[in-house]
């Protein structure tokens, strides 16, 4: 099973009251080296099978259609996220 990830951020111009709170919780608990904090959301998808670039063009379908709101919002990235086992199996030397 092969996973598309997705995410989402608000729009630079508008206000992100979360991310606000977020860092001026990071100050409070004596974190000050970032002066800003964006929060956004993150979609995994399920694929069975091969995500090829139909799949891809489908989430940024469903990205542009459905998991945003193109007013507030705007879809940062679409990317098939490899499975950790398969990349460590690249990795390994043949045996």
């Amino acid at each position: 099973m092969a996973t598309v990830v997705v995410d989402v951020m608000p729009k630079q111009e508008i206000l992100d009251p979360q991310g606000q709170a977020v860092v001026g919780a990071l100050r409070r608990l004596g974190i000050e080296q970032f002066s800003d904090v964006r929060q956004g959301k993150r979609f995994t998808l399920e694929v069975e099978g091969e995500i090829t670039e139909d799949v891809l063009e489908a989430a940024r379908e469903a990205a542009d259609t459905l998991l945003s709101n193109p007013v507030i919002e705007e879809v940062v990235s679409v990317r098939a996220q490899q499975d950790i086992d398969s990349v460590r199996a690249q990795q390994e030397p043949p045996a």
